[in-house]
C-alpha cells in the first residue's frame, strides 16, 4: 500500500505472475506463494495478478481474492502490488477492486469489458463508475484487443485521463505500436503506460513509457528487470542485447495459448506443482512441447534466477 499515494513510483517491470493449480484443478496457493518470493528474489519491480497470464476467467471471484489475500501477505509492500481485479461484469469487478483497496493493493488493472464489445462511450463509463466508486485507489486500464475484442482508443483514454484523478494510466497489449505513441500524444507524458507486448517492451520506454507487464517475466525476471535498469542507466546496447536475447522466450510463450507453455517450463524447473491450466485452455500437445524445448534450449540460459549483471 505504501506505493497508493505514488503511483509514478510503480515502474519497470511489472512480473504477472501465473496462476498455479494443483494436478486436480484446484488454485495452489503454496506455489503461488513460491512464484512471488522467486520475482521478488529475482529483482522484478513489482508484482501483478489476475491478469490474462493468470487465467481470471476461468476462476471464481472468491477464489480470485483468496490469491489476492496470499499475494499481499507474500509481497509484504516489498514491492508494489497491481493485481487484475476485471471482469466482463461489473459487479463482479467492483467486488474484486473493493477487496483489492481494502486488502492495500497499490493500483488495479482493469481490462475492458470482454466479449459484449461496448462502444467507446461504453467504455467511458465503464471506467467512469469504477473511478469514481473508488477515488483514492489509482486506476489503471488494461487494453488487450486481442482478448477482449474491444479497443480503448487514445481519446477515451485522455478524456478519462482528464476527468479523473485516479485514473493513472494504462496497459497497453497491442501489436499496433502506433497506438502507443497517439495514446501518449493525446493523454501528456505524465500518463503511466506499460507495454503488455514482450517484443514492445524496450521501445516503449523511447516514447516515455513507464514499464512493462510481460508474460516473460514468469521464465526471466531478472532479465526482463535487467534490461528496464540498463535503459535507465544509458546502457542502451545492454539493454538492447537483453531484448534480442529474449526472443526465443518470448516465441516460446506462444508456441500455444499463454500460459500453457509458460507453466509447462516452470514445472519442470520444480516451481510449481504442476502445469495444469483450466479449460478452455489445455497443457501443451506433443508438438507443441517439441517446439517449447528447441526455444528453450535456445534461450533457457536467461531463466536463471539471479544473474545477468545483478
Amino acid at each position: 500500500m505504501k506505493f497508493r499515494s505514488d503511483p509514478s513510483t510503480i515502474r519497470g517491470s511489472i512480473a504477472p505472475v501465473v496462476t498455479p493449480f494443483t494436478a486436480d484443478g484446484a488454485v495452489d496457493l503454496d506455489s503461488l506463494r513460491g512464484l512471488i518470493r522467486f520475482q521478488l528474489e529475482s529483482g522484478s519491480h513489482g508484482i501483478s495478478l489476475g491478469g490474462s497470464t493468470g487465467e481470471p476467467s476461468a476462476q471464481s471471484v472468491a477464489e480470485r481474492m483468496v490469491a489476492m489475500h496470499t499475494a499481499v501477505d507474500e509481497i509484504a509492500d516489498r514491492a508494489p502490488f497491481l493485481p487484475g481485479t476485471g471482469s466482463h461484469k461489473l459487479d463482479e469487478t467492483l467486488e474484486l477492486t473493493a477487496e483489492a483497496q481494502e486488502l492495500g493493493a497499490d493500483a488495479v488493472l482493469i481490462i475492458t469489458p470482454y466479449y459484449a464489445r461496448p462502444t467507446q462511450e461504453a467504455l467511458y463509463q465503464w471506467y467512469a463508475t469504477i473511478a469514481r466508486e473508488f477515488p483514492d485507489l489509482p486506476i489503471i486500464a488494461y487494453n488487450v484487443p486481442s482478448r477482449t475484442a474491444v479497443d480503448i482508443a487514445p481519446a477515451t483514454v485522455a478524456r478519462l485521463f482528464s476527468d479523473f484523478e485516479n485514473f493513472v494510466g494504462i496497459k497497453e497489449t497491442t501489436k499496433d505500436f502506433e497506438h502507443f505513441s497517439r495514446v501518449l500524444h493525446a493523454c501528456g507524458r505524465s500518463l503511466l503506460v506499460w507495454s503488455g507486448i514482450e517484443l514492445l517492451c524496450l521501445p516503449l520506454l523511447a516514447l516515455g513509457g513507464t514499464g512493462f507487464v510481460s508474460a516473460v517475466a514468469n521464465l526471466a525476471p531478472t532479465a526482463v528487470a535487467r534490461m528496464y535498469e540498463l535503459w535507465e542507466a544509458g546502457d542502451l546496447e545492454g539493454a538492447r542485447d537483453l531484448h534480442y536475447r529474449l526472443h526465443p522466450l518470448v516465441d516460446l510463450l506462444f508456441v500455444e495459448t499463454n500460459p500453457a507453455p509458460a507453466k509447462w517450463v516452470l514445472h519442470q524447473q520444480g516451481r510449481i506443482a504442476s502445469p495444469h491450466v483450466r479449460p478452455p485452455l489445455i497443457t501443451p500437445t506433443d508438438a507443441g512441447l517439441s517446439r517449447i524445448r528447441a526455444l528453450l534450449a535456445e534461450g533457457g540460459d536467461l531463466t536463471a534466477p539471479i544473474g545477468v549483471g545483478r
